[in-house]
């Protein structure tokens, strides 16, 4: 996953001046929205359909023409 053009990781980035504490916390808001970001992404990848099946039967899409 890049995470390079996220908008949190851009402000984790940009407070780390701040000190330890404002380390602390950037890098928890970091974490807790890569986990919202993988949650959603999840969710998308489960609702998608599942596949057909592929045809056991008849003349079209069971060969593989290997002429070229």
């Amino acid at each position: 996953m890049n995470i390079s053009n996220s908008p949190s990781v851009n402000a984790a980035t940009a407070a780390a001046s701040q000190g330890p504490t404002g380390d602390a916390v950037q890098i928890l808001v970091l974490r807790k929205a890569l986990n919202t970001q993988a949650a959603g992404a999840l969710a998308l990848l489960e609702a998608l359909p599942t596949q057909p099946p592929l045809a056991t039967e008849g003349s079209v899409g069971r060969h593989v023409n290997t002429y070229a």
